[in-house]
């Protein structure tokens, strides 16, 4: 990462952004402000049905690779990764923004959660992120950012979040292992906790409306965040201005955590 210290600029660098679905997706709103910042992209789709949605998207970007990434396929991803090592020889950051949990263990009770549910949801969820931190690291040859995506129902209960907040909660600690582990090679890990937004991931989550009318409601400010806001941050933490702050999960939610 060779730009100045105290510089938010992404110019001259390269990431991979993982978990864009649709335009309203957390990682497109990501992906716009480190365009926009002058990052070049790889932008990866879960499969052909989210091809469609995707693919114009990547191209109003100008990325140069939209591949397809199921984190569950192993050969997938390391086609992924062997095309950015052949088509720029190095990767300066990387944005995992995807979590999955079947819909029943989503939205039922933690104590009915089935063996299977719950594995699927912690493996997706987290432990591809360290999956794709092994894979990343040797590319970010002078350091790098490596970011997800969190939720505040990793430390608190929120109603109808199920399993998920365990997921988060463990991809939290993999924030942390991976932050210590990473960091003599210049590499920083962080996860961002953004308040509820409407995406087609918080679709299956029961009663969500509320949530988000409850930030609403009792937030400072006194409204939900944007796609666009969360970029911003994602963007100063994938640059060289972020470049000591490793470790840590930050919170974008209009200031509700603070208040009861």
């Amino acid at each position: 990462m060779s730009n100045s210290p105290l510089h938010g600029s992404l110019a001259g660098l390269k990431g991979l952004v993982v978990g864009i679905a649709n335009e309203h997706s957390i990682a497109w709103g990501c992906a716009k402000a480190f365009r926009t910042a002058g990052a070049e992209l790889a932008v990866t789709y879960l499969n052909a049905k989210a091809a469609p949605y995707v693919q114009p998207l990547a191209e109003s970007v100008d990325a140069p690779l939209v591949l397809p990434m199921d984190v569950e396929n192993d050969t997938e991803v390391a086609v992924v990764f062997k095309a950015i090592e052949q088509q720029w020889g190095k990767l300066d950051f990387l944005l995992h923004s995807i979590a999955f949990a079947p819909l029943q263990d989503l939205q039922g009770r933690v104590v009915d959660s089935s063996r299977e549910g719950f594995n699927r949801a912690m493996d997706v969820s987290c432990h591809s992120l360290i999956r794709l931190a092994r894979l990343a690291a040797p590319l970010m040859k002078d350091g790098g950012a490596i970011l997800t995506m969190s939720y505040e129902g990793a430390n608190q209960i929120a109603p109808h979040y199920g399993i998920m907040g365990l997921a988060k909660a463990s991809l939290e600690a993999a924030t942390r292992a991976l932050a210590a582990e990473l960091g003599s090679s210049q590499i920083t890990v962080n996860a961002i906790s953004p308040g509820p937004i409407a995406t087609r991931a918080a679709s299956g989550i029961r009663d969500f409306d509320h949530l988000m009318q409850d930030t609403i409601d009792h937030a400072p400010l006194h409204r939900l965040v944007t796609i666009e806001e969360v970029g911003a941050l994602a963007t100063l933490l994938a640059s060289p201005a972020g470049r000591a702050i490793t470790g840590d999960v930050i919170l974008i939610d209009a200031g509700r955590h603070i208040m009861l």
